[in-house]
């Protein structure tokens, strides 16, 4: 059997393909705004599946995927979805799908305790506990989400690209809104890592996935490991518990 695995967030739409045996190398990404049938029509053209699983986080496009799958087997992801795990969490059904697919792909890979940290629109922290337990997270402006607030609100300053700032002292407008934005959004990065390791028992794992892990990771000691394709990875075993 081929699954098709669709992560629906606020910026980007991805999909791949997976199995039994991993996930395929073939991938689309489709922006989240420009989502329509014309749109998954051209990404899927040609290619057999026989289950559809997704993620998703924007209620006005899960409408959209429930009509254009509606003649097909298919599974969103909530609370009562197989991760793998417990779930320690007072109100479970308000738990981001995506963050469910994450705990699902890093027990898998990686263990447990272990936090994710998910740099998209917004950042989150998702906490498993060594039982283990999905146990509750962090959510905070993404790092785009944070630069790109300074262009919106101040008459002077630009939207930046966003890269490895060649040193702390800005030598420009644009040098010093990267020092700010990459070097302060680290800092932001570890003081919830060692606030959120300093209410777990055990030694404590840190993953990153998302648009900018690779940026924010190589400058935080505390991350251990950035895997691009953990929300994909998550939904591939969620299928497969499925299936």
């Amino acid at each position: 059997m081929s699954w098709l695995l669709l992560d629906n967030s606020n910026t980007r739409t991805k999909l791949t393909l997976g199995d039994a045996g991993g996930l395929d190398e073939w991938r689309s990404v489709i922006d989240t705004q420009e989502l329509s049938v014309d749109s998954f029509n051209e990404a899927l053209s040609g290619l057999d599946y026989d289950f559809v699983v997704i993620c998703s986080v924007v209620p006005a496009k899960r409408e959209l995927m429930e009509r254009y799958f509606a003649q097909t087997r298919r599974h969103f992801v909530d609370q009562l979805s197989p991760i793998g795990m417990a779930i320690d969490y007072p109100e479970p059904a308000a738990i981001g799908a995506d963050r469910l697919a994450n705990a699902a792909g890093v027990l898998e890979h990686h263990g447990s305790p272990v936090i994710v940290v998910d740099f998209g629109t917004a950042v989150t922290f998702d906490v498993i506990s060594g039982q283990p337990a999905y146990c509750g997270g962090v959510i905070a402006p993404g790092l785009g989400a944070m630069s790109g607030y300074l262009a919106q609100k101040t008459a002077l300053l630009e939207a930046i690209e966003l890269e490895e700032p060649s040193k702390a002292i800005g030598k420009s407008t644009r040098q010093a809104m990267l020092s700010g934005a990459v070097y302060g959004y680290r800092g932001l990065v570890r003081e919830i890592i060692a606030r959120v390791k300093s209410e777990l028992e055990g030694e404590v794992k840190v993953v990153a996935t998302g648009g900018d892990a690779e940026l924010i990771a190589s400058g935080v000691q505390e991350i251990d490991e950035v895997d691009r394709n953990l929300t994909l990875e998550g939904l591939r075993l969620i299928a497969s518990r499925l299936v």
